[in-house]
């Protein structure tokens, strides 16, 4: 019988992801981009100073152990003032939100920014249903990243998602490898064309990082990878798998959401973005 992956399992494996992606990066890395972290309770802050984009700067993983009280919003308020950037936002699953959030919301000038669907799946499932579903172009392969390819790896991640400069690449690089990670690729020919993380959390994992150089698309390549991962999940123990991307608008079409929930994966909310701004 399948059971939910319980809601601060699924915020926690995923602010853990970002967090151990970034300040695990050497530390000229760190220092050059300001990449600083802050636990409270059992949430966690991350600050990227040099990250103009403000994506990674963000603060997540509560659950129904603490309230998102005041003194939680300060701290990380603070933490992100200390740290010198200009936006931050707070990821809170709807269901955790106290009553008097508006009031608190309002106190603190937070901005409702974009929302994320957030989906979650019996790691078993999607390893069978993807592996049932794989179909590759011919002349595609799918493997597991090997430290000498982690540079070309890293610029077709970060260069897809915006985050080209040589800071952002040698971060993604550095994670290559990491035991709480496995990081997979397609390869057209010796050139890689698509690349797909997943992020081990004792029994649940967050598929993390998935995208595919615009040549590669409609190939069946983001499949092939949510199947890799969703096996090594699987091998490494992990009971759940969670992921999240863009919720989709009226008139609008994810594919990569359509991907997930076509070997598996479920809605499990969706969770807008509150931003803070210094």
């Amino acid at each position: 019988m399948m059971s939910t992956v319980p809601v601060g399992l699924a915020e926690q494996t995923e602010i853990r992801a970002y967090v151990d992606f970034m300040t695990g990066a050497p530390v000229p890395v760190r220092e050059s981009l300001g990449i600083n972290s802050l636990t409270v309770g059992p949430a966690s802050a991350l600050a990227v100073r040099e990250d103009a984009s403000g994506f990674f700067t963000r603060a997540g993983g509560f659950d129904a152990r603490e309230n998102v009280t005041e003194d939680v919003v300060d701290q990380v308020s603070d933490f992100y003032r200390r740290q010198g950037v200009s936006q931050g936002a707070f990821m809170i699953a709807p269901s955790l939100l106290p009553p008097d959030w508006a009031s608190t919301a309002a106190k603190w000038k937070l901005t409702e920014g974009g929302r994320h669907a957030k989906l979650w799946c019996e790691a078993d499932l999607a390893a069978k249903s993807a592996g049932a579903l794989l179909a590759l172009d011919p002349g595609l392969s799918v493997g597991l990243v090997e430290p000498h390819q982690a540079h070309e790896w890293a610029t077709v991640m970060m260069t897809t998602f915006g985050f080209g400069t040589p800071g952002m690449i040698d971060t993604a690089a550095s994670c290559v490898g990491r035991p709480n990670w496995r990081q997979y690729a397609v390869w057209e020919g010796e050139r890689i064309i698509a690349v797909g993380s997943v992020f081990l959390n004792g029994r649940c994992a967050d598929m993390f990082g998935g995208a595919t150089l615009p040549e590669g698309r409609g190939r069946g390549a983001q499949s092939a990878l949510l199947a890799a991962r969703a096996r090594a999940a699987r091998a490494a123990g992990c009971r759940w798998l969670v992921a999240e991307t863009g919720a989709e608008r009226p008139g609008s079409h994810n594919t990569s959401l359509h991907n997930m929930i076509r070997i598996g994966f479920e809605p499990l909310y969706e969770r807008a973005t509150w931003l803070w701004h210094a």
